[in-house]
């Protein structure tokens, strides 16, 4: 497990209750007490230290390595053996950064699609970091059109820090593909829910995040810029990233409270990289409780729910 630069006290408990544990296995000594005393200031210190974060802290643990991504989640929440990846755009290539396919979850057929990180130097360079191209939001609009034939929910993951910046990203349409995603995605036929489940940047995530229903686990974020490019524009630097974290109102409790997303989804206690069961699990039960609430809606009643929610977004009344 890797440890951020403020969660540092929680890793120098967790040394030594690893040598507290391993002198009682070697000298053969009872150490359960004084191992349990050391566990009982972990869950102390986490619960201190998680229960404070800054919104800069936020961000950051939005980006912790050992986080999971989009395929761990869609792995450990699809039924074993069920979810079958589709690729390409049928017109250009097939963006890595961008995955998605058929599964089924407790029998139910969906369509999941969402950005994807990579783990390794290779792999991250292949997926650009989480950051696709336009045939990635081609490819995502596919899908969702194929879901849409078959009368098939969509669930969509975002974690990006945004669209990919390159000039070939440009040159192909980067902003028309986003453009059009959103379109399209606004008159979907078929029910979609969107979770932020790490980073959720930009039209980066935008592009595949129209949902009638969207949601950000406990410890993301989502703004229409990251911190870091909201510094160098203001400041021409990136000394100030704290300062526009706080300004953005990027947590889940700013979105919830802005009506932006619909709900928070519960964590392991500092982060789903603890326990990714847990962080499955209530993600599952979520997607389960809204396909079964949206399957009484009317196609119409579906397009009208989902563009209400957007236009809503914004109005303020003196």
């Amino acid at each position: 497990m890797e440890y951020l630069e403020f969660e540092q006290p929680i890793k120098e408990l967790m040394e030594q209750y690893q040598t507290c544990s391993m002198v009682g296995e070697e000298s053969g000594v009872d150490v359960k007490l004084a191992c349990s005393q050391i566990e009982d200031k972990i869950n102390k210190k986490k619960k201190e230290i998680y229960g404070n974060l800054t919104p800069w802290q936020t961000v950051q643990l939005s980006r912790h390595p050992d986080r999971p991504y989009t395929l761990d989640f869609i792995n450990g929440i699809a039924d074993k053996g069920t979810f079958l990846e589709l690729h390409g755009d049928r017109s250009y290539a097939d963006d890595q950064a961008m995955v998605g396919g058929l599964a089924k979850i407790d029998g139910k057929n969906v369509m999941f699609i969402g950005t994807q990180k990579g783990r390794t130097t290779k792999e991250r360079q292949i997926r650009r970091f989480g950051m696709p191209n336009p045939e990635g939001y081609r490819k995502a609009l596919r899908l969702m059109q194929l879901a849409e034939k078959f009368k098939i929910p969509v669930i969509t993951f975002l974690d990006t820090p945004g669209a990919y910046p390159g000039l070939e990203a440009e040159e192909r349409g980067q902003g028309e593909a986003i453009a059009k995603n959103i379109y399209e995605m606004v008159k979907l036929k078929t029910p979609i829910f969107t979770y932020v489940i790490g980073e959720g940047a930009s039209g980066g995530a935008l592009g595949i995040g129209v949902g009638n229903k969207v949601y950000m686990l406990q410890y993301t974020w989502y703004s229409v810029i990251a911190p870091e490019s909201c510094s160098s524009i203001l400041w021409r630097n990136w000394d100030h990233k704290e300062d526009a974290a706080n300004a953005l109102k990027l947590t889940p409790a700013d979105m919830l409270k802005n009506k932006i997303i619909d709900g928070i989804i519960e964590e392991p206690l500092g982060g789903a990289q603890y326990d990714p069961e847990v962080a499955y699990q209530n993600v599952k039960q979520s997607i389960l409780h809204n396909i079964k609430a949206f399957s009484k809606f009317t196609e119409r009643e579906l397009i009208e729910q989902r563009q209400e929610k957007f236009i809503a977004m914004g109005e303020f009344k003196g």
